[in-house]
């Protein structure tokens, strides 16, 4: 006779049940403060079967979220070429990400965002480390100016996304999504590598 070990065996509910664990160590600790083994603890595995469904951390941490994209995709979409052209690049892969089939999982994240403290906590975190952490080193930008510049972009891309798929406010809402590239672009540029005068001190 087999003897029990007290962890959950590999079966359907043993994805969920990491995820509950996960969703709750994130949301308390924070990405970085939270392990695989404390999460794995949690959820009464072994972290092997933590790696077994989600193989790396941030592929977990995604799963938490439900994120339809992994941001890495959309950054290094608007990284890779001309250094002007990078608002526009970035606007682009990110309407087009919501314009996609994936669109509905991703309307469904935003508002799920605002629904409670803990939701709030971990989109936190993935702005952090999945846009913020990720985004800094492939944009070149002076360590000192970053971490600003990155997030004045996201907040923007953010309140497009609410107000154009989740409000719907018109004509936001139905103007086609090259206008918007055209419009809004320059702008997220600005952000990235203009100048900035009033925000960061002059060399």
């Amino acid at each position: 006779m087999v003897r029990r070990t007290g962890r959950r065996p590999g079966n359907p509910d043993t994805r969920e049940a990491i995820l509950a664990a996960a969703r709750s160590a994130f949301a308390e600790k924070g990405y970085d403060g939270a392990s695989i083994r404390a999460i794995a603890t949690g959820a009464g595995v072994d972290p092997a079967l933590v790696h077994h469904y989600f193989g790396t951390k941030d592929k977990l941490f995604l799963a938490t979220m439900n994120s339809p994209i992994d941001p890495i995709d959309i950054i290094t979409e608007a990284t890779d070429g001309d250094r002007d052209e990078i608002g526009v690049r970035f606007v682009r892969a990110f309407l087009r990400m919501w314009d996609g089939p994936r669109g509905a999982a991703a309307v469904a994240l935003l508002r799920s965002v605002v629904g409670t403290e803990w939701t709030t906590k971990l989109f936190r975190e993935f702005i952090i480390t999945q846009v913020l952490r990720r985004a800094v080193p492939r944009l070149g930008l002076d360590p000192a100016e970053a971490s600003l510049r990155v997030t004045l972009a996201a907040s923007h891309l953010v309140g497009l996304a609410m107000a154009r798929y989740v409000i719907k406010v018109e004509p936001l809402a139905s103007v086609p999504s090259e206008t918007l590239v055209a419009a809004i672009g320059p702008t997220v540029q600005r952000y990235l590598t203009e100048d900035l005068p009033g925000v960061f001190p002059e060399a």
